[in-house]
């Protein structure tokens, strides 16, 4: 396999840019109909895969039927994504029934990548699988009853457990939501749920007022765990959805240290602000070397882009920026 700081995919900060995120010049990298059958690709999760890179993708077909899709990458920007969806085979349980599947994330721990997605039983809740190679995929029980989204594994276990963050809802486009984290001896049976942060007051942050969801699987920094998660705003012209950041303790992962007052990325590109849902950025997947990350990201309900920064600026503006201060 590659070291990874020789194959992620990166481009410089624009000159005159002062930005602590920059969006890759050529955004997006995935279009709607990369697919024959695609309407849509978006909110999206990739990983260091052999020499290159693995993702799952959300791909919304010509129907708008919801589901998820295998695709490689040699360099992280230049995708062949599988024409048909991924079918699961029973995991640690026979009930794989699903309506729907959508907004994947993925993790390598231990000894395979694990997925977990937005699952449709009867309402959404969180669905869990792995696979090996990205050619077999096996699903779990889902973790727990609906209604819930935006679930994101840790990438190691904590205190010998699975750690999962979600966000509760309802079975509609939900008008509010809070992070929580949740553990687990097996990844079957979830427990010991715990609140880890909550929508801002409107005066004090707006951007992030409505509801908020966790982004991308964190990872470890010297502060602790680095987590990216989106906001979200309702306005006259309906939800706004932004990235911030946040850093979590590293043995209490319920327990925030710092979290951004401003965001870090909102809407402001064409093909974020234009689409089948104007006015999002959605951030999905992170890949780190040292001091870099790339962080992928669904606009506007319809396409892929990439962002990038340096880690510890991202963690200075963090601290400088520190809503609980």
């Amino acid at each position: 396999m590659k070291n990874l700081k020789d194959i992620l995919p990166w481009e410089d900060r624009p000159q005159g840019c002062k930005d602590v995120m920059w969006r890759y010049s050529h955004n997006p990298i995935i279009n709607r109909y990369d697919i024959p059958t695609s309407n849509s690709i978006f909110n999206s999760a990739v990983v260091p895969y052999e020499n290159g890179f693995a993702g799952v993708f959300r791909c919304d077909n010509k129907a708008v039927q919801m589901n998820i899709f295998a695709g490689f990458s040699d360099d992280g920007i230049h995708w062949k994504i599988n024409e048909k969806p991924i079918v699961f085979e029973a995991g640690n349980t026979q009930m794989i029934a699903s309506e729907y599947k959508y907004d994947p994330r993925v993790t390598w721990i231990e000894d395979r990548y694990w997925i977990t997605w937005c699952n449709g039983y009867h309402g959404p809740t969180i669905g869990i699988g792995y696979t090996f190679d990205f050619k077999t995929f096996y699903q779990c029980e889902n973790a727990f009853l609906p209604f819930n989204r935006n679930g994101v594994l840790f990438p190691e276990k904590i205190n010998g457990k699975y750690a999962l963050l979600s966000r509760p809802s309802d079975n509609g486009h939900t008008p509010f939501g809070d992070i929580y984290l949740s553990f687990s001896p097996d990844m079957k049976y979830w427990g010991e749920h715990r609140c880890v942060m909550s929508p801002t007051p409107f005066p004090e942050s707006a951007w992030q007022c409505t509801k908020i969801g966790a982004g991308p699987v964190p990872f470890l920094v010297d502060e602790g765990w680095l987590l990216f998660y989106h906001g979200v705003i309702t306005t006259c012209n309906g939800y706004r959805y932004s990235m911030g950041a946040a850093i979590l303790d590293r043995a209490q992962p319920d327990r925030v240290l710092y979290r951004t007052q401003p965001y870090l990325l909102a809407p402001n590109a064409p093909y974020e602000l234009q689409g089948d849902v104007p006015n999002v950025v959605f951030p999905c997947a992170a890949l780190h070397d040292g001091d870099r990350v790339a962080v992928y990201y669904g606009a506007a309900d319809t396409v892929v882009g990439l962002s990038f920064g340096y880690i510890r600026e991202i963690i200075d503006f963090i601290k400088q920026n520190n809503i609980l201060a």
